[in-house]
C-alpha cells in the first residue's frame, strides 16, 4: 500500500518535471525496495537515456544491479560497462568511488 502511494506521488513529481534525476531515480528505488526489479531496471534506463549528455552515474550501478538480479547478465555488463566510462569523464570522488564498485559487479557478471 506504502509503495503505491510513494509512486503515485513521486509519478505526480514527475509529471511537472520529467527530467527530475533525483526523482526518477527515487521511482527505481521504490520499485527495488518493493522487489521489482524489471520495474527499477526499466525506470533506470528511461534515467539514463535522459541524461546521457550529464550522467546521473548511481543509475548506472543500481541499474546493473536489478539486471544481474534479473538474470540479464548481458544488460548488466553493458550498463556497467557504460557507467564506467561515464563516471571515468565525470571524475569527482563520488563518480569514481560508483566506478570502483561498478568494476567489481561487472567481474562478477561476466
Amino acid at each position: 500500500m506504502l509503495f503505491g502511494l510513494f509512486v503515485l506521488l513521486l509519478n505526480a513529481m514527475l509529471a511537472e518535471s520529467p527530467d527530475d534525476a533525483f526523482l526518477r531515480y527515487g521511482l527505481a528505488m521504490e520499485h527495488a525496495s518493493a522487489g521489482d526489479d524489471a520495474g527499477c531496471a526499466a525506470v533506470l534506463a528511461d534515467l539514463i537515456a535522459r541524461h546521457a549528455a550529464d550522467p546521473y552515474i548511481p543509475a548506472y550501478l543500481q541499474a546493473g544491479q536489478a539486471l544481474a538480479r534479473l538474470d540479464r547478465t548481458d544488460e548488466a555488463a553493458a550498463v556497467l560497462r557504460d557507467g564506467i566510462d561515464a563516471a571515468a569523464k565525470v571524475g569527482t570522488a563520488d563518480a569514481l568511488h560508483a566506478r570502483s564498485e561498478m568494476q567489481g559487479l561487472l567481474a562478477t557478471v561476466e
